[in-house]
Protein backbone atom coordinates (compact mmCIF):
# COMPACT_ATOMS: atom_id res chain seq x y z
CA UNK A 1 0.00 0.00 0.00
CA UNK A 2 1.32 3.51 -1.26
CA UNK A 3 2.08 5.23 2.17
CA UNK A 4 2.45 9.46 1.89
CA UNK A 5 4.33 11.94 3.85
CA UNK A 6 2.09 15.21 3.36
CA UNK A 7 3.22 18.43 4.79
CA UNK A 8 1.46 21.66 5.30
CA UNK A 9 3.03 25.12 5.79
CA UNK A 10 1.91 27.55 8.00
CA UNK A 11 0.67 29.53 5.13
CA UNK A 12 -1.42 26.36 3.80
CA UNK A 13 -3.13 25.96 7.22
CA UNK A 14 -3.84 29.74 7.43
CA UNK A 15 -7.43 30.02 8.54
CA UNK A 16 -10.04 27.51 9.12
CA UNK A 17 -11.25 27.44 5.30
CA UNK A 18 -7.60 26.52 4.40
CA UNK A 19 -7.67 23.65 7.26
CA UNK A 20 -10.57 22.05 6.21
CA UNK A 21 -9.52 21.88 2.11
CA UNK A 22 -6.11 20.33 3.41
CA UNK A 23 -8.05 18.21 5.50
CA UNK A 24 -10.15 16.71 3.12
CA UNK A 25 -7.02 17.07 0.50
CA UNK A 26 -5.33 13.97 3.05
CA UNK A 27 -8.59 12.16 3.41
CA UNK A 28 -9.22 11.79 -0.62
CA UNK A 29 -5.62 10.46 -0.41
CA UNK A 30 -6.82 7.93 2.33
CA UNK A 31 -9.95 6.72 0.93
CA UNK A 32 -7.99 6.02 -2.50
CA UNK A 33 -6.46 3.10 -0.73
CA UNK A 34 -3.05 5.04 0.32
CA UNK A 35 -1.73 5.43 4.36
CA UNK A 36 -1.19 9.33 4.77
CA UNK A 37 1.33 10.99 7.95
CA UNK A 38 0.46 14.25 8.16
CA UNK A 39 3.19 16.48 9.73
CA UNK A 40 2.29 20.54 10.00
CA UNK A 41 3.36 23.50 10.98
CA UNK A 42 2.41 26.23 13.59
CA UNK A 43 -0.68 28.21 11.91
CA UNK A 44 0.78 31.14 10.21
CA UNK A 45 2.38 33.51 12.03
CA UNK A 46 1.85 31.76 15.25
CA UNK A 47 5.22 31.14 16.25
CA UNK A 48 6.39 34.82 15.70
CA UNK A 49 4.21 36.04 17.55
CA UNK A 50 4.65 33.75 21.04
CA UNK A 51 8.34 35.23 20.29
CA UNK A 52 7.46 38.65 19.95
CA UNK A 53 5.15 38.36 23.16
CA UNK A 54 8.31 36.13 25.09
CA UNK A 55 10.53 39.41 24.02
CA UNK A 56 8.49 41.97 25.29
CA UNK A 57 7.18 39.48 28.26
CA UNK A 58 10.52 38.44 29.34
CA UNK A 59 13.34 39.63 27.54
CA UNK A 60 16.58 37.73 28.43
CA UNK A 61 14.79 35.81 31.35
CA UNK A 62 13.68 33.09 29.54
CA UNK A 63 15.70 29.26 29.74
CA UNK A 64 16.04 27.60 27.00
CA UNK A 65 13.89 24.95 28.38
CA UNK A 66 10.98 27.78 28.90
CA UNK A 67 11.28 28.86 25.69
CA UNK A 68 11.39 25.47 23.42
CA UNK A 69 7.91 24.68 25.20
CA UNK A 70 6.82 27.70 24.25
CA UNK A 71 7.37 27.91 20.48
CA UNK A 72 6.07 24.45 20.70
CA UNK A 73 2.34 25.37 21.76
CA UNK A 74 1.84 26.46 17.87
CA UNK A 75 2.74 23.10 16.46
CA UNK A 76 0.58 21.71 19.50
CA UNK A 77 -2.13 23.34 18.88
CA UNK A 78 -2.14 22.99 14.71
CA UNK A 79 -1.65 18.72 15.33
CA UNK A 80 -5.13 19.31 17.60
CA UNK A 81 -6.86 21.36 14.97
CA UNK A 82 -5.88 19.38 11.74
CA UNK A 83 -6.71 15.92 13.42
CA UNK A 84 -10.07 17.28 14.47
CA UNK A 85 -10.70 18.45 11.02
CA UNK A 86 -10.16 15.39 9.61
CA UNK A 87 -12.38 13.45 11.83
CA UNK A 88 -15.09 16.25 11.35
CA UNK A 89 -14.68 14.61 7.51
CA UNK A 90 -15.39 11.00 8.81
CA UNK A 91 -12.24 9.40 9.06
CA UNK A 92 -10.29 8.59 12.26
CA UNK A 93 -7.23 10.48 13.07
CA UNK A 94 -4.56 10.91 16.06
CA UNK A 95 -2.41 14.14 16.47
CA UNK A 96 1.01 13.13 17.87
CA UNK A 97 2.83 15.10 20.02
CA UNK A 98 6.16 15.04 21.97
CA UNK A 99 4.35 13.94 24.93
CA UNK A 100 3.18 10.85 23.84
CA UNK A 101 4.62 7.43 23.56
CA UNK A 102 3.72 7.57 20.21
CA UNK A 103 6.37 10.02 19.36
CA UNK A 104 8.89 9.60 17.02
CA UNK A 105 11.27 12.57 16.59
CA UNK A 106 14.25 11.35 19.39
CA UNK A 107 17.25 14.25 19.17
CA UNK A 108 20.21 15.14 21.32
CA UNK A 109 19.48 17.65 24.41
CA UNK A 110 20.52 21.15 22.21
CA UNK A 111 16.98 22.23 23.02
CA UNK A 112 16.34 24.96 20.73
CA UNK A 113 18.70 23.15 17.47
CA UNK A 114 18.37 19.87 18.30
CA UNK A 115 20.19 16.72 16.23
CA UNK A 116 18.09 13.98 15.12
CA UNK A 117 18.92 10.68 16.74
CA UNK A 118 18.57 9.23 13.23
CA UNK A 119 18.39 5.38 15.02
CA UNK A 120 16.03 5.95 18.14
CA UNK A 121 13.93 8.12 15.70
CA UNK A 122 13.65 5.41 12.54
CA UNK A 123 12.75 2.24 15.82
CA UNK A 124 10.42 5.04 17.46
CA UNK A 125 8.91 5.89 14.14
CA UNK A 126 7.20 2.31 13.94
CA UNK A 127 4.63 3.38 16.18
CA UNK A 128 3.04 5.38 13.31
CA UNK A 129 2.85 2.18 11.06
CA UNK A 130 1.10 0.17 13.80
CA UNK A 131 -1.44 3.08 13.96
CA UNK A 132 -2.06 4.03 9.85
CA UNK A 133 -2.20 -0.31 9.86
CA UNK A 134 -5.73 0.48 11.73
CA UNK A 135 -6.71 2.71 9.77
CA UNK A 136 -6.14 5.81 11.41
CA UNK A 137 -4.06 9.14 9.97
CA UNK A 138 -1.68 10.30 12.13
CA UNK A 139 -1.34 14.09 12.65
CA UNK A 140 2.45 14.87 13.94
CA UNK A 141 4.12 17.85 14.95
CA UNK A 142 6.21 18.89 12.50
CA UNK A 143 9.78 21.55 14.12
CA UNK A 144 9.30 19.38 17.63
CA UNK A 145 11.79 16.65 18.80
CA UNK A 146 12.15 15.18 22.46
CA UNK A 147 15.73 14.40 24.31
CA UNK A 148 16.43 11.34 26.04
CA UNK A 149 15.74 13.00 29.25
CA UNK A 150 11.75 13.68 27.67
CA UNK A 151 12.26 17.34 27.12
CA UNK A 152 11.20 19.38 24.25
CA UNK A 153 13.71 20.08 21.36
CA UNK A 154 13.47 21.99 18.35
CA UNK A 155 14.91 21.66 15.21
CA UNK A 156 15.66 24.75 14.48
CA UNK A 157 13.48 27.11 12.03
CA UNK A 158 11.88 25.55 8.86
CA UNK A 159 11.98 22.50 10.94
CA UNK A 160 8.60 21.12 9.79
CA UNK A 161 10.52 20.29 6.17
CA UNK A 162 13.20 17.84 8.68
CA UNK A 163 10.48 16.43 10.17
CA UNK A 164 8.29 15.16 6.77
CA UNK A 165 11.55 13.90 4.65
CA UNK A 166 12.75 12.17 7.87
CA UNK A 167 9.89 10.68 8.21
CA UNK A 168 9.71 9.94 4.85
CA UNK A 169 13.02 8.09 5.15
CA UNK A 170 12.46 5.91 8.31
CA UNK A 171 8.73 4.96 6.87
CA UNK A 172 9.95 3.99 3.59
CA UNK A 173 7.27 6.24 2.27
CA UNK A 174 6.70 6.28 -1.81
CA UNK A 175 5.98 9.85 -1.54
CA UNK A 176 6.89 13.44 0.55
CA UNK A 177 4.69 16.40 -0.47
CA UNK A 178 5.66 19.59 0.89
CA UNK A 179 2.04 22.35 0.56
CA UNK A 180 2.94 25.77 0.74
CA UNK A 181 1.93 29.09 -0.30
CA UNK A 182 3.46 28.39 -3.92
CA UNK A 183 2.89 26.68 -7.13
CA UNK A 184 6.34 24.49 -6.51
CA UNK A 185 9.96 26.23 -7.08
CA UNK A 186 10.25 29.33 -9.10
CA UNK A 187 13.19 30.22 -11.67
CA UNK A 188 13.36 33.28 -9.12
CA UNK A 189 11.68 35.30 -6.61
CA UNK A 190 8.23 36.32 -8.24
CA UNK A 191 7.86 39.18 -5.70
CA UNK A 192 11.07 40.67 -7.43
CA UNK A 193 10.52 39.73 -10.71
CA UNK A 194 7.49 38.87 -12.41
CA UNK A 195 9.20 36.82 -15.35
CA UNK A 196 9.63 33.93 -12.58
CA UNK A 197 8.27 30.81 -14.00
CA UNK A 198 7.66 27.58 -12.03
CA UNK A 199 10.10 24.78 -12.69
CA UNK A 200 8.67 21.63 -13.47
CA UNK A 201 11.47 19.85 -11.91
CA UNK A 202 14.91 20.52 -9.66
CA UNK A 203 17.72 18.33 -8.44
CA UNK A 204 18.22 17.99 -4.65
CA UNK A 205 21.25 19.29 -5.33
CA UNK A 206 20.06 22.07 -6.72
CA UNK A 207 17.61 22.49 -4.46
CA UNK A 208 19.69 22.35 -1.53
CA UNK A 209 22.12 24.87 -2.70
CA UNK A 210 19.06 27.31 -3.86
CA UNK A 211 17.45 26.90 -0.16
CA UNK A 212 21.24 28.00 1.29
CA UNK A 213 21.50 30.86 -0.71
CA UNK A 214 17.90 32.53 0.53
CA UNK A 215 15.12 30.81 -1.04
CA UNK A 216 12.74 30.08 1.64
CA UNK A 217 10.36 27.60 -0.12
CA UNK A 218 12.38 24.28 1.44
CA UNK A 219 14.62 24.04 4.56
CA UNK A 220 18.29 22.89 3.12
CA UNK A 221 18.63 20.48 6.00
CA UNK A 222 15.74 18.77 5.37
CA UNK A 223 17.42 17.29 2.09
CA UNK A 224 20.08 15.16 4.19
CA UNK A 225 16.67 12.50 4.39
CA UNK A 226 15.70 12.75 0.80
CA UNK A 227 16.24 9.46 0.13
CA UNK A 228 16.29 8.84 -4.13
CA UNK A 229 13.68 5.91 -4.32
CA UNK A 230 11.31 8.49 -2.38
CA UNK A 231 9.03 10.66 -5.02
CA UNK A 232 8.78 14.18 -3.66
CA UNK A 233 7.61 17.68 -4.83
CA UNK A 234 6.26 21.20 -3.80
CA UNK A 235 2.65 22.07 -4.29
CA UNK A 236 0.58 24.82 -3.56
CA UNK A 237 -2.09 24.80 -0.75
CA UNK A 238 -4.58 26.63 -3.41
CA UNK A 239 -4.61 23.02 -5.40
CA UNK A 240 -6.32 21.81 -2.76
CA UNK A 241 -5.04 18.42 -3.92
CA UNK A 242 -1.87 16.27 -2.96
CA UNK A 243 -2.10 14.58 -6.61
CA UNK A 244 -1.42 18.08 -7.80
CA UNK A 245 1.58 19.24 -10.36
CA UNK A 246 3.69 21.24 -8.71
CA UNK A 247 7.82 20.93 -8.53
CA UNK A 248 9.11 17.48 -8.30
CA UNK A 249 12.44 17.14 -6.80
CA UNK A 250 14.70 14.72 -8.10
CA UNK A 251 17.39 12.41 -6.28
CA UNK A 252 20.10 12.86 -5.05
CA UNK A 253 22.21 11.63 -7.60
CA UNK A 254 25.27 10.26 -5.61
CA UNK A 255 24.69 9.91 -1.88
CA UNK A 256 21.84 9.46 0.08
CA UNK A 257 22.99 11.92 3.43
CA UNK A 258 24.81 14.33 0.40
CA UNK A 259 28.16 14.14 1.60
CA UNK A 260 30.52 13.95 -1.44
CA UNK A 261 34.29 14.09 -1.84
CA UNK A 262 35.62 14.04 -5.06
CA UNK A 263 39.56 14.13 -6.94
CA UNK A 264 40.31 15.49 -10.25
CA UNK A 265 41.41 12.47 -12.62
CA UNK A 266 43.56 14.54 -14.54
CA UNK A 267 45.89 17.53 -14.14
CA UNK A 268 44.26 21.31 -13.64
CA UNK A 269 45.96 24.14 -15.08
CA UNK A 270 46.49 27.45 -14.25
CA UNK A 271 46.14 30.30 -15.89
CA UNK A 272 46.76 33.97 -14.63
CA UNK A 273 45.39 36.84 -16.66
CA UNK A 274 46.70 40.70 -14.54
CA UNK A 275 46.51 44.42 -15.29
CA UNK A 276 46.17 47.23 -13.03
CA UNK A 277 42.72 47.15 -11.23
CA UNK A 278 41.11 45.24 -13.15
CA UNK A 279 38.56 44.11 -10.27
CA UNK A 280 37.16 47.43 -10.92
CA UNK A 281 37.03 47.29 -14.77
CA UNK A 282 33.89 46.30 -16.25
CA UNK A 283 33.18 43.18 -18.71
CA UNK A 284 36.98 42.22 -18.27
CA UNK A 285 35.93 38.63 -16.55
CA UNK A 286 32.90 38.20 -18.87
CA UNK A 287 35.39 39.24 -21.70
CA UNK A 288 37.94 36.03 -20.88
CA UNK A 289 34.82 33.57 -19.95
CA UNK A 290 32.96 33.81 -23.05
CA UNK A 291 36.29 33.65 -25.52
CA UNK A 292 36.50 30.39 -23.70
CA UNK A 293 33.16 29.06 -23.35
CA UNK A 294 33.26 29.99 -27.96
CA UNK A 295 35.96 27.63 -27.84
CA UNK A 296 34.28 25.07 -25.89
CA UNK A 297 36.76 24.92 -23.19
CA UNK A 298 35.26 24.41 -19.62
CA UNK A 299 35.97 26.48 -16.72
CA UNK A 300 36.91 24.52 -13.32
CA UNK A 301 37.31 27.92 -11.13
CA UNK A 302 37.85 31.65 -10.97
CA UNK A 303 39.76 33.67 -8.65
CA UNK A 304 40.06 37.23 -8.57
CA UNK A 305 42.33 39.80 -7.22
CA UNK A 306 42.57 43.51 -7.54
CA UNK A 307 45.25 43.14 -10.00
CA UNK A 308 44.50 39.54 -11.57
CA UNK A 309 42.39 37.16 -12.63
CA UNK A 310 42.57 32.96 -12.39
CA UNK A 311 41.29 30.93 -14.24
CA UNK A 312 41.51 26.85 -13.77
CA UNK A 313 41.22 24.65 -16.56
CA UNK A 314 41.69 21.42 -18.03
CA UNK A 315 45.51 20.52 -18.75
CA UNK A 316 44.65 19.14 -22.24
CA UNK A 317 42.84 22.44 -22.94
CA UNK A 318 45.79 24.70 -21.26
CA UNK A 319 47.53 25.24 -24.63
CA UNK A 320 44.22 26.71 -26.48
CA UNK A 321 43.09 28.04 -23.31
CA UNK A 322 46.53 30.26 -23.52
CA UNK A 323 46.73 30.90 -26.77
CA UNK A 324 42.73 32.34 -26.80
CA UNK A 325 43.46 34.03 -23.92
CA UNK A 326 46.59 36.09 -24.86
CA UNK A 327 44.78 37.33 -28.02
CA UNK A 328 42.21 38.84 -25.29
CA UNK A 329 45.23 40.09 -23.46
CA UNK A 330 46.90 41.80 -26.42
CA UNK A 331 43.81 43.54 -27.67
CA UNK A 332 42.73 44.74 -24.37
CA UNK A 333 44.12 47.89 -22.66
CA UNK A 334 43.12 46.84 -19.20
CA UNK A 335 45.42 43.75 -19.11
CA UNK A 336 49.05 43.74 -19.67
CA UNK A 337 50.53 40.20 -19.43
CA UNK A 338 49.26 36.47 -18.43
CA UNK A 339 51.37 33.38 -17.42
CA UNK A 340 50.41 29.63 -18.19
CA UNK A 341 51.00 28.20 -14.66
CA UNK A 342 51.81 23.93 -12.64
CA UNK A 343 49.64 21.50 -12.56
CA UNK A 344 47.63 20.90 -9.74
CA UNK A 345 44.62 18.80 -8.65
CA UNK A 346 40.89 19.95 -7.81
CA UNK A 347 39.21 18.52 -4.33
CA UNK A 348 35.45 19.16 -3.84
CA UNK A 349 33.86 18.49 -0.70
CA UNK A 350 29.75 18.74 -0.16
CA UNK A 351 28.17 18.58 2.72
CA UNK A 352 24.70 20.41 4.18
CA UNK A 353 26.09 20.17 7.17
CA UNK A 354 29.00 22.84 6.33
CA UNK A 355 25.77 25.28 6.79
CA UNK A 356 26.36 24.74 10.04
CA UNK A 357 29.57 24.20 11.25
CA UNK A 358 31.81 27.02 11.91
CA UNK A 359 35.14 26.31 11.41
CA UNK A 360 34.89 23.72 8.94
CA UNK A 361 37.40 25.47 6.54
CA UNK A 362 39.99 25.72 9.40
CA UNK A 363 38.93 21.36 9.58
CA UNK A 364 39.32 21.05 6.55
CA UNK A 365 42.53 22.74 5.63
CA UNK A 366 44.27 21.87 9.31
CA UNK A 367 45.35 18.23 8.31
CA UNK A 368 46.96 19.19 5.01
CA UNK A 369 49.12 21.95 7.06
CA UNK A 370 50.00 19.30 9.62
CA UNK A 371 51.31 17.23 6.71
CA UNK A 372 52.98 20.35 4.92
CA UNK A 373 50.65 20.21 1.73
CA UNK A 374 50.42 23.57 0.15
CA UNK A 375 47.15 24.67 -0.63
CA UNK A 376 46.94 26.83 -3.86
CA UNK A 377 43.46 27.92 -4.52
CA UNK A 378 40.34 27.64 -2.40
CA UNK A 379 37.21 28.54 -2.64
CA UNK A 380 33.63 27.85 -0.51
CA UNK A 381 29.76 28.55 -0.36
CA UNK A 382 27.65 27.31 1.95
CA UNK A 383 27.63 23.71 1.02
CA UNK A 384 30.67 23.17 -0.46
CA UNK A 385 34.40 23.45 -0.53
CA UNK A 386 36.86 23.48 -3.12
CA UNK A 387 40.50 22.96 -2.90
CA UNK A 388 43.68 23.12 -5.50
CA UNK A 389 46.78 21.66 -4.72
CA UNK A 390 50.05 20.53 -6.25
CA UNK A 391 49.27 17.63 -8.96
CA UNK A 392 51.63 15.56 -6.93
CA UNK A 393 50.16 15.67 -3.33
CA UNK A 394 46.68 15.26 -4.95
CA UNK A 395 45.96 11.68 -3.71
CA UNK A 396 47.34 12.29 -0.22
CA UNK A 397 45.81 15.87 0.47
CA UNK A 398 42.30 14.23 -0.54
CA UNK A 399 42.56 10.92 1.78
CA UNK A 400 43.55 13.85 4.45
CA UNK A 401 40.08 15.81 3.69
CA UNK A 402 37.74 12.76 3.04
CA UNK A 403 38.60 12.17 5.89
CA UNK A 404 36.54 15.66 7.32
CA UNK A 405 33.42 14.35 6.16
CA UNK A 406 33.55 10.84 8.32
Amino acid sequence: MELIVAKFGGTSIGNGKRIKQAAQSVVDEYMNGKKVVVVVSAIDKTTDELLHIVDEAMEDAVTEKQLAEIVSMGEMTSVRIFSSAIESIGVKSEYVDPFMDQWPIITDNNLLSAKVDFKATEDKSQELMKMMDQGIIPVVCGFLGRDPEGYITTLGRGGSDITAFLLGHCLNADDVIIVTDVGGVMSTDPNKLQSAQKLDKISVEEMRDLATHGAQVLHPHALKYKDPKINAKIIGFDHGDLSAHGTEIIGPSKNEMLKTSTLSSDPISVIAVVGEEILNKPGVLAELTEILAENEINIFGISTGQNSITVFVNKKDADEAHRILHDVVVKNDNLSSLSLGREIAMISIASPDFIDTPGIISDITEPLRANNLNIVEISSSQTSVVIFVEWKDGEKAYELVRSVLE
